[in-house]
């Protein structure tokens, strides 16, 4: 079974596994979108800056059958073109809550939570992992996310799509229930400046200590560029991976050109 990818910008990845065609967390508006995001709990709002536009527009986009989102309440994983192609797709995965607010074809997952989605002769288990996007306790102000393990049966490892996380221990049941070949991991060392110091997600040393945990075969980062709040150059990336031993697990994608996924742990 051939399984492409092309990153389209931020967390956002075109697969292609066999029939079936998935979409992660759609992104699409221009270079120079700007967005608002409301912290209730703490009364206070987040702006969002987008410095780059995606590398395919939506309108280039085949039929989606399948959308991954980690969380549907910030617009560096769905802002206002990617929430109207959700309308377009067969099928959106997404968390429990994040479920309840998109309706219509929105199925929700808690971590540990599978669903098996079919086109054609294809098929694939999806299931839904932890995530949490800072420090223990920013649920309420973060909102709920999750992160994917794709696996096609009779194949020997499994996908893996972290979804905005940091590194924490609930992240190393993965690599202990699933046998990862690829994972896609959303680093970026996200900021803002209301938050000092707090991380928001991965930078390069704990995404080479979750890929380590994981035992992936080979890392794709994603979620590094197109916005303000992301801080992380993906040559100090290469570095916390080089520094770590990994030096040969990193492998970067052109943004809009596909790439086949040949790594024989994930071809069937």
């Amino acid at each position: 079974m051939e399984i492409t990818a092309t990153h389209v910008g931020t967390a956002t990845v075109l697969l292609r596994i066999g029939e079936l065609t998935v979409l992660t967390d759609p992104v699409f508006d221009p270079a120079g979108s700007e967005y608002v995001v409301d912290i209730p709990a703490r009364g206070m709002s987040v702006p969002l800056w987008r410095t780059a536009g995606p590398a395919i527009t939506a309108e280039e986009l085949p039929p989606i059958d399948l959308v991954l989102l980690s969380h549907d309440e910030h617009a560096d994983n769905l802002d206002h073109t990617g929430r109207a192609l959700l309308a377009t797709a067969s099928t959106v995965i997404t968390t429990k809550s994040g479920s309840g607010r998109l309706g219509g074809n929105a199925i929700g997952l808690a971590p540990w939570e599978s669903h098996d989605v079919v086109c054609g002769k294809t098929r694939i288990k999806v299931t839904a992992t932890p995530a949490r996007h800072g420090p223990e306790g920013i649920e309420p102000i973060m909102g709920d996310t999750i992160g994917f393990v794709v696996e096609v049966p009779g194949a020997q490892a499994a996908l893996y799509i972290s979804g905005d996380t940091v590194y924490y221990d609930a992240l190393d049941e993965i690599g202990r229930r699933f046998g990862i070949g690829t994972a896609l991991l959303h680093m970026g060392d996200a900021h803002f400046p209301a938050g000092g110091d707090i991380r928001f997600s991965m930078n390069g040393q704990a995404a080479a200590a979750l890929a380590r945990s994981l035992g992936a075969r080979s890392v794709v980062p994603i979620h590094y560029e197109s916005w303000a709040h992301l801080t992380e150059k993906p040559e100090e990336v290469t570095a916390a991976f080089d520094d770590a031993g990994l030096d040969g697990l990193l492998r970067w994608l052109d943004p809009g050109r596909p790439y086949p996924i040949t790594w024989p742990t994930l071809t069937v």
